[in-house]
């Protein structure tokens, strides 16, 4: 197995090491809306409305993953005592630790699209 960086995994046990540390991420990061949730929040501080403007989701469904995220420290909930109240959800620093993940998956996903529709 390798990696980018050309790193070959040697043995068995670094092997099956490698095997628990991708089933934790993803773990973490399941569903299909996560990593979507994760980008959009990490480009700016938002509102649950303007979540919910840029990516296509139930207001249930949103509401539950965010929750998940803020237990999994990726995003920071923000209340404003204003009326009504504001609420902003913003990526913390731990977040953005997933940048590259992200970009790859992008250029990734762009590829596979086109071996997929031949365009």
């Amino acid at each position: 197995m390798k990696t980018k960086e050309e790193k070959v995994v040697k043995n068995q046990a670094e092997c099956a090491q490698s095997i628990r540390n991708v089933i934790d991420a993803m773990f973490v990061l399941n569903g299909k809306w996560k990593l979507p949730l994760i980008q959009c929040i990490s480009q700016s501080a938002k509102r649950f409305s303007e979540i919910q403007n840029e990516v296509p989701i139930s207001p249930k469904v949103l509401a539950n993953e965010l929750k998940h995220l803020e237990l999994n420290n990726f995003i920071k909930r923000q209340v404003f005592p204003t009326t009504p109240v504001t609420i902003i959800y913003e990526a913390t620093e731990y977040c953005m630790t997933l940048k590259n993940v992200i970009c790859e998956l992008d250029q990734w996903g762009e590829k596979h699209r086109k071996v997929i529709t031949g365009k």
